[in-house]
């Protein structure tokens, strides 16, 4: 962040343009990091992963546009919303926040 608000040496983290052209509905939105700096972010037919750098480890695939997510139950669940259905995926992960966790 520059003084005056705006940014410098921007970079794209991640482009979901190639889930969009498979046909994978929805556009990115929410998102939610994890104690090791991980990026829980909605997007194209669920959730990706992806790492502090960018790279995609996984997507937690909801066949559905998928809104948003959030920790819950001390961290280690996934709360998801996806069109009309919310869900919960167990992790061995804890969200940044919980039990004085931090990225």
């Amino acid at each position: 962040m520059q003084p005056d608000g705006t940014l410098a040496r921007g970079r794209v983290f991640f482009d979901a343009t190639p889930q969009v052209k498979q046909g994978r509905s929805g556009v990115p939105d929410g998102m939610r990091v994890d104690k090791s700096g991980n990026v829980f972010a909605t997007g194209p037919g669920g959730v990706f992963v992806l790492s502090p750098t960018g790279k995609h480890l996984g997507t937690i695939l909801t066949g559905q546009p998928t809104a948003n997510c959030a920790f819950g139950d001390r961290g280690s669940t996934l709360y998801i919303t996806a069109n009309d259905r919310l869900l919960r995926v167990q992790l061995k992960t804890i969200g940044v926040g919980f039990e004085g966790t931090k990225p």
